[in-house]
């Protein structure tokens, strides 16, 4: 079934996938106690080990080819996708949290901008207007905890938005190569760089059973899914998807600890959530093979 789909299908079911399994992540953040270097730390580590023994098992004895074959475009990516997870980290300690996101919601028109730049896939009408209606809801989200915050953590909350609109165009350009191994790499890039921060490793009660299931389910199969997205459909389009994260990730936090998400979260988050459904339906219904 999967074979006889578009590849516009293809990559708006990887991306989509991706973005549910993401979204539990601000819960478990939440309810795990672990200190922010240590948490970084096995956000690396675990993600890498994961991936890693998948990779050995599919590859078997081509792991090595596969490793060395991400060519020049692998070793951008991974120093790109390493940075920006360590870079989203150092704005989040810097800023308020609303600029950092905001500053996120940048990565489609960032995307758009790299895509036409350097792939001359210039975004059509309907990713444009996407891409600003889905901004300007952001925008509305966190106007009220919108502040003159550090400049130093909203500089790198734009680095951010720019690594991960430089995944998303690396991973484009790249479609014909597996890239995965080199975001495998770059975990472990994250993992090294966090070790000589933590102040303990430890893992103490429930925080055995969170920062695993995070690692796997919120970080480790997301970041693959949404590696191999782009070789289907454009990087703004990926990044599109996941800003559906802004809605989804408080009503999870709502469910479970009842912290309940501002009216300006729904209605926001409601029109990027129909904004993405019906970009999408767009999107697929003219990829598919006319019939005569």
């Amino acid at each position: 079934m999967f074979q006889n789909s578009t590849n516009q299908q293809k990559g708006s079911l990887l991306a989509f996938v991706a973005v549910m399994l993401l979204t539990p992540d601000s819960l478990l953040i939440r309810l795990s106690n672990i200190e922010t270097w240590g948490m970084l730390f096995y956000r690396g580590a675990i993600p890498f080990l994961v991936v890693l023994i998948g990779l050995l098992f599919f590859y078997k004895s081509n792991f090595l080819k596969a490793l060395f074959g991400i060519g020049y475009p692998g070793i951008f990516y991974f120093i790109s996708f390493s940075a920006c997870n360590i870079t989203f980290l150092i704005s989040i300690q810097n800023t308020n949290v609303a600029n950092t996101l905001v500053m996120i919601a940048l990565a489609p028109m960032l995307s758009a901008i790299l895509g036409a730049l350097f792939l001359k896939e210039a975004p059509d009408k309907k990713t444009l207007t996407a891409i600003f209606i889905t901004f300007a809801a952001c925008v509305y989200i966190f106007h009220d905890s919108l502040k003159l915050g550090n400049i130093y953590g909203d500089l790198f909350g734009l680095v951010t938005a720019f690594g991960l609109a430089c995944n998303a165009t690396l991973a484009r350009y790249a479609k014909n190569r597996d890239l995965v191994p080199s975001a495998v790499i770059g975990k472990l890039c994250v993992a090294i760089f966090a070790f000589f921060f933590v102040d303990s490793f430890e893992l103490i009660g429930k925080d055995l059973f969170y920062i695993p299931l995070m690692c796997v389910m919120c970080v480790a199969i997301p970041f693959v899914l949404v590696t191999i997205a782009p070789r289907f459909i454009t990087g703004a389009e990926v990044n599109l998807f996941f800003l559906m994260e802004t809605i989804l990730g408080p009503i999870w936090v709502w469910l479970v600890i009842k912290e309940e998400p501002s009216l300006e979260t729904i209605v926001g988050g409601t029109i990027i959530i129909i904004t993405i459904a019906i970009h999408s339906y767009l999107k697929i219904k003219k990829s598919q093979p006319k019939l005569n």
